[in-house]
């Protein structure tokens, strides 16, 4: 572990949790955005002293018991608990849940059913290597046209690296691509053979874009925010997006896709043939 990457993580982890999020009133007014360092040790249950020594990299060795309840409190998912074992190279992993030896790539007939009712709403399901195991004829409509799912098996991580057109679909393609090698930095940590491949193939085919991505310091990788497309048929469509971990330890996700404004409401009802207003903007 070099450069402090347990401390800045923890800290980056920290200011994006909102006090709300684990049952804390919001308080006086707050110089800095998330918990405050107090919050978080009082919920931990350690020190102020001693959280500021991880997060300051006085102290790179907590122990397994700290880790899962600093993880806890944070309300930290299992892959990004697995990159925090791989960053520690700890021999104790109680504070882990155990997970499959290779990632799934068929899902379960309920979350099958809760796509099904989700339609038209664009939304589908991966496993940690990036690879689409599900998706909604809302989610082919959008995505087919870019290329997204193209070949027998469609993976986020290879579009956006290594399809030229992904560079035309997204109009923010860096915070993109930053956003799928953060995700898949928390896969390679499995120790799994195929992810291993990916890495690889992806060093070769993609060069620094991947490279010097990987080993930059690790960041908070994003659950929901807003992204912009650009679509060949509907045009420039702004959609939020949420990405929800599902249980069971499949090691999977669901990104569920809104509109975020008027126009992309209209242009995806377009897209899917439905009555203008079937998908609301969010906040509308």
């Amino acid at each position: 572990m070099t450069d402090n990457e347990l401390g800045s993580f923890l800290r980056a982890r920290r200011e994006a949790v909102t006090p709300a999020e684990v049952g804390l009133p919001e308080g006086p007014r707050r110089r800095t955005p998330g918990l405050r360092r107090s919050e978080l040790a009082m919920l931990a249950d350690i020190s102020v002293e001693y959280l500021a020594r991880l997060e300051q990299g006085r102290d790179r060795h907590p122990s397994p018991q700290v880790l899962g309840a600093l993880c806890d409190a944070l309300r930290i998912p299992l892959e990004e608990r697995l990159y925090l074992r791989q960053l520690l190279k700890s021999e104790e992993s109680d504070f882990l849940c155990a997970v499959r030896p290779r990632p799934q790539r068929e899902v379960r007939p309920t979350v099958r059913a809760l796509l099904d009712r989700l339609e038209p709403t664009p939304a589908l399901v991966v496993n940690w290597l990036g690879e689409i195991a599900a998706y909604t004829e809302g989610f082919a409509r959008l995505a087919r046209p870019l290329g997204m799912l193209d070949g027998e098996a469609p993976s986020l991580p290879r579009y956006v690296l290594t399809d030229p057109r992904a560079k035309d679909a997204y109009a923010d393609w860096e915070r993109a691509a930053d956003e799928q090698v953060e995700l898949l930095r928390f896969g390679i940590t499995k120790g799994d053979p195929e992810t291993t491949e990916l890495a690889q193939e992806l060093t070769i085919t993609v060069g620094a874009a991947f490279t010097d991505r990987i080993a930059a310091p690790a960041r908070v990788a994003r659950r929901s925010g807003t992204q912009t497309l650009v679509h060949p048929e509907a045009g420039e469509l702004r959609l939020a997006y949420e990405i929800l971990e599902l249980p069971e330890g499949d090691g999977q996700r669901m990104i569920v896709h809104l509109p975020a404004d008027e126009a992309a409401s209209a242009a995806l009802d377009l897209l899917n043939g439905r009555r203008p207003g079937t998908l609301r903007a969010v906040g509308s």
